[in-house]
């Protein structure tokens, strides 16, 4: 946090530290998307999209977390609130938001609606969030159907493209959040109509309890119940009380007079599994309201005003063109007010707003302007927004409830999904990929939000780090666990890498977290060693490694029979991540000395790598290859013979992101690491050649790369090739050179890739994200880092001719402040108002234009968002590149 008086939000946090301190527990934590994920699959064949398919989730109780739209819940999901909406035309209430399973997506799975987050404090203290609400019915078969009738090849067909919104025959519907204590939140939730015509609309705000009850394993059942008017503080209000045996007791006091309809969150048996399925646990189940507010058939509600789940019924016959409709509720702690709304309600709102202005004002720096800082805020908006509650315990989940569903046969088996992975049990609040397409967290997606989210709110992100690497998250083995589809499967390594990051944004004064981090990362750093260096040559094969289809084949699965991969980036990630621990080991050992082993450790594991890239190989190949001035993976026969997989991509080019430099400080305070370090250049001199000692300022400066000069150099005019890796909008990830396709022969089978810059025209890995040509946000911040390293061991005199074939040369440094333009270029208007990152469904015009969209990647010639497109968290990192340095 920066110098100076704090302002009110750095207040709350500095008193709410922890996940469980009082300011953090109401927040955003309720799920996009409960359905298709592998917590509620309790299959025989592990299809998690099919056993519990949308068409169920409105009818059918979920068990480990719930969902909605711009929803509230508190730390551990007991309670939840969000808005529903019905136009009077739907065949359904909208709960929650729609997309597309895997299977039925012409590119995997794929959200079909618009929404944004639009502000949010780090405390959940101020909050806004946008969905866009179609007022005809909404296309849920066209889009299922003419999806399926498209292959890879052709666009995905979304929501815009079916019509519905044109002439912005739309609602927007702005749910805001507002805490007057952290028991005590203001909600308003306000809907305007775009379009041309009136038009109707109910808003029905929900409350409702997770069901806990239901599986045999806590009988108590919490409740709600209508408050007696006569027992009413306030008069000209509806109050539903709520009881819970851990939240104790809360009201949630609604203006006005709507439409109070309760039912219970239990499964409709009937409705899910048919009519000889067996009696519903609840004469009113969770579909209830649905049934009431569309249908107008009540049977489904309880006349006698309690259960589980109810919802606030507001009818809007007829919505002007251009009105906005309004209504205000409170949910609050223990007892109602006689005044909850009025002038005191209004005066939260704006002391609220005003008080997350000030915060940001000094979250992001002065000299950005007034572009970049609406970008880099709601940039963070998205990360507050997607910090999801992620219930699951392994063992529960293999074992089944007492209560049913059962256990199937298959989760008995040694190859049934996550089986090694019973240790793994979280209850936490979690930053998220993207709130639906990716509701669960992966593991790398997870530290580079952390770098971003340092920036606002340090101590949420030094949790998370630390969370990953907890005795309930990492597994004995010491490895991290990936995502839960797979938790077994293999994220690069950049935990150490983040540590380092959030610790030097917090101020770098927060020792006993670099410690705590350290130490739990040394065992995932020797699992690394044990399981991805097969045979002790280090180079490692770590397989899948994040970037899905980046190879011509499945690295994880599909390695032909009786050859070993060793790959470029595993190799590469692994001479990253010992620098980033031998960083960690320097500063903690100007404390403890205990550390400055440590740190000779972490050198010598780096050294060895480096000097592993440059001399394996037999038959004169290695992953080096000369003549092409590249680094490609290598596959390795029984025999010994080994082959390259000769394929430009950023396998390659990851070895540029591996340089580290002592700081000055190593010579007068570590002795012993200094001696070591010069014993090993006297005696070792094979180890030490990626060594570089420049002198700058007059002080020796030593910096570590796994790379020559001219390596280097040859790798970065590859990079700076606009015919190959240089894109406009930043780093492709695979060579452009490929556009026409190539065909190679690995291990005596054809195989055959071509250059896709934007979605991918495959279906490895599901075909929900392509590394065959896109930019990807992540890789490129680690390459800038990279480069500025490189920039700093040449002393600041390296110049590079960029891009290459131009003539034209700049220094190293300028470079890479040159890609952080060409990234951040991806947010910024163009002379039309359109950014040059936003989908291509999106409509243009003000109410489309003001609203930036952080994609999961980006085209690789035009810059056009792909894949996920609501926050995924890693995109965020523009907010870092903005806030970080001054962008002229």
């Amino acid at each position: 946090m920066p110098e100076g008086p704090l302002t009110d939000e750095q207040v709350r946090l500095r008193h709410s530290p922890g996940d469980d301190d009082p300011w953090r527990l109401w927040g955003p934590y309720l799920s996009a998307r409960q359905w298709g994920t592998v917590r509620e699959d309790y299959s025989e064949d592990g299809d998690a999209w099919a056993h519990f398919p949308f068409d169920q989730a409105h009818a059918r109780a979920y068990r480990w977390g719930e969902d909605g739209i711009a929803g509230l819940t508190d730390r551990y999901g007991f309670l939840n609130l969000a808005v529903a909406a019905w136009n009077h035309r739907d065949d359904r209430l909208k709960e929650r938001l729609f997309g597309l399973t895997n299977g039925q997506g012409n590119h995997g799975e794929d959200a079909k609606e618009y929404w944004w987050a639009l502000d949010a404090t780090p405390t959940h203290s101020w909050a806004q969030y946008l969905y866009r609400y179609p007022q005809a019915a909404f296309p849920y078969a066209a889009l299922v159907e003419e999806n399926a009738r498209r292959g890879p090849d052709a666009p995905e067909f979304q929501l815009a493209d079916t019509g519905v919104l044109r002439q912005s025959r739309f609602f927007d519907i702005v749910t805001t959040h507002a805490k007057v204590t952290p028991q005590d939140v203001c909600l308003v939730i306000e809907a305007t109509n775009h379009g041309p015509d009136a038009a109707p609309l109910d808003l029905v705000p929900q409350l409702w309890f997770r069901n806990t009850w239901s599986w045999g394993r806590d009988d108590r059942r919490p409740s709600l119940r209508l408050v007696d008017a006569d027992d009413t503080l306030a008069p000209g209000t509806t109050v539903v009380q709520a009881e819970h045996g851990w939240l104790g007791r809360y009201v949630l006091i609604a203006e006005g007079a709507p439409d109070v309809l309760f039912c219970d969150n239990e499964t409709n048996v009937a409705a899910v599994f048919g009519p000889d399925a067996g009696a519903s646990l609840s004469s009113y189940p969770k579909d209830g309201i649905g049934r009431a507010v569309v249908d107008g058939d009540d049977s489904g509600t309880n006349p006698t005003a309690t259960g589980t789940k109810v919802g606030l019924v507001y009818r809007f016959e007829s919505v002007a063109p251009g009105a906005t409709v309004r209504l205000q509720l409170r949910l609050r702690a223990d007892h109602q007010l006689e005044r909850p709304f009025g002038r005191s309600f209004a005066s939260v709102l704006e002391d609220r707003r005003r008080e997350a202005d000030e915060f940001y004002e000094s979250v992001i720096p002065s000299h950005v302007s007034d572009g970049d800082r609406h970008v880099s805020r709601r940039a963070f908006a998205g990360l507050n927004w997607g910090k999801q509650l992620y219930r699951y315990s392994v063992k529960e989940w293999l074992d089944g409830d007492p209560a049913g569903p059962p256990a199937p046969p298959g989760r008995r088996s040694r190859t049934a999904r996550n089986r090694s992975w019973s240790q793994l049990a979280l209850a936490d609040v979690i930053s998220m990929p993207d709130e639906w397409e990716y509701p669960w967290f992966a593991t790398w997606d997870l530290a580079f939000h952390c770098v971003a989210i340092a920036h606002m709110d340090p101590e949420f992100a030094k949790n998370q780090l630390l969370l990953l690497v907890r005795e309930w998250a990492q597994h004995p083995n010491g490895q991290l666990p990936a995502y839960e589809w797979d938790f077994g499967d293999v994220n690069p390594p950049v935990h150490a890498w983040a540590a380092w990051h959030v610790h030097q944004l917090d101020g770098g004064t927060d020792r006993a977290f670099l410690v705590r981090i350290f130490t739990k990362l040394m065992f995932n750093f020797s699992w690394w060693l044990n399981r991805k260096d097969s045979d002790g040559s280090n180079l490692f094969e770590g397989g899948f490694l994040g970037m899905d289809n980046i190879s011509v084949f499945d690295r994880s699965r599909d390695v032909p029979q009786g050859w070993r991969l060793e790959q470029s980036d595993a190799t590469s990630w692994m001479a990253f991540t010992s620098l980033s621990m031998l960083r960690i080991a320097l500063e903690l050992s100007r404390e403890d000395q205990a550390f400055d082993g440590l740190a000779t450790t972490f050198l010598e594991h780096f050294l060895s790598v480096a000097e592993a890239m440059e001399t394996f190989g037999t038959d004169d190949v290695s992953l080096w290859d000369e003549a092409d001035g590249f680094f490609y993976d290598v596959l390795v026969g029984p025999d010994g013979h080994s082959e390259p997989v000769r394929l430009r991509s950023l396998v390659g080019l990851l070895p540029l992101i591996a340089v580290a430099h002592a700081p000055d400080w190593v010579t007068r305070e570590l002795p012993d690491f200094v001696a070591r370090l010069r014993w090993l250049q006297r005696r070792r001199p094979d180890l030490t050649d990626a060594l570089v000692t420049t002198r700058a300022e007059g002080q020796v400066v030593t910096s570590l790369a796994p790379l020559t000069a001219a390596r280097a150099q040859a790798l970065m005019t590859r990079l700076f090739d606009e015919g190959e890796f240089l894109g406009p909008h930043g780093i492709r990830s695979l060579s452009a050179a490929y556009r026409g396709g190539v065909t190679l022969d690995v291990a005596g089978v054809s195989m055959s890739v071509a250059y896709d810059p934007g979605e991918s025209t495959t279906n490895l890995f599901g075909g929900n994200s392509n590394w065959r040509g896109p930019v990807w946000f992540p890789i490129n911040v680690l390459l800038i880092d990279g480069l500025r390293g490189h920039a700093r061991a040449a002393g600041g005199s390296a110049e590079v001719e960029y891009p290459t074939g131009s003539g034209r040369t700049r220094g190293l440094g300028e470079v890479a402040d040159d890609l952080e333009q060409r990234l951040v270029s991806l947010f910024r208007p163009g002379a039309d108002g359109r950014r040059p990152g936003t989908p291509r469904d999106h409509p243009s015009g003000p109410l489309w234009d003001v609203h930036p969209t952080f994609a999961e990647y980006f085209d690789g010639d035009t810059g056009r968002g792909c894949g996920a497109s609501h926050q995924t968290g890693w995109t965020a990192l523009v907010a870092h590149l903005i806030c970080s340095r001054p962008l002229s």
